[in-house]
């Protein structure tokens, strides 16, 4: 009974979670602040804690769950409606680089080292601190960053080449299977596919790892198993 107790709680504290994730919104899994980190290791605790307390049941997870997720939603309410608590709640940007200098005092309050601002610009594509004309530590530990001029890679607009539509790739096939949802929104059917498989040397979409389709291309891009 113990063990079926503890297979309760945890398939409960993982919906719980699950669909406490979904409603917060996707900010608590790729932009996560410093109040979110303590958001995170907070619900994984309570939930981690109560699943070997035997005085614990269901009730209380959920209970502690939705509790700190009321709490949660409450702060990213009042984040978005009242300004002046996002600099308490979610940090500030910092300018780490201007004009090509990098701040030695925004260093201090970051605690940024030299080697930890390499490595975050390296993320960046950017292997010379020589290269940046501004550099901003973003709340969520990233940096964005603007190259010098002469660091930038060359636009069409810098051509004056007229503009052009980039088309955007769909997956039709992934590990062997088809992928209807993206063949019914580029308008063609199975027998299609089949074709298009048939003609590079494919019997059917099982002997293929990946197909892609890009509109404007006469065949699709295959790769076999």
């Amino acid at each position: 009974m113990e063990y079926l107790q503890i297979t309760a709680e945890t398939l409960f504290g993982f919906l719980a979670l699950f669909i406490l994730t979904k409603v917060l919104g996707k900010t608590q899994i790729t932009q996560i602040t410093a109040f979110d980190f303590i958001a995170a290791l907070v619900l994984g605790e309570l939930v981690g804690n109560a699943l070997y307390d035997k005085e614990v049941g269901v009730l209380d997870i959920g209970f502690a769950v939705l509790l700190w997720g009321v709490l949660i939603y409450i702060t990213e309410i009042v984040t978005e409606k009242y300004k002046s608590t996002r600099g308490l709640l979610e940090g500030r940007p910092s300018l780490i680089i201007y004009k090509g200098k990098i701040d030695r005092e925004q260093l201090k309050k970051s605690k940024l080292d030299i080697n930890q601002l390499q490595h975050l610009l390296r993320a960046k594509d950017v292997f010379s601190v020589q290269e940046v004309q501004y550099a901003v530590l973003e709340t969520d530990g990233t940096v964005s960053v603007l190259k010098s001029s002469q660091y930038q890679n060359v636009t069409k607009g810098d051509m004056n080449l007229p503009p052009e539509t980039v088309p955007l790739p769909r997956t039709l096939i992934s590990d062997g299977e088809v992928i209807w949802d993206s063949l019914e929104e580029i308008g063609q059917n199975e027998a299609w596919l089949k074709r298009q498989i048939q003609s590079q040397n494919f019997n059917s979409p099982a002997d293929v790892l990946y197909a892609e389709y890009k509109e404007g291309e006469p065949q699709l891009f295959l790769i076999g198993f």
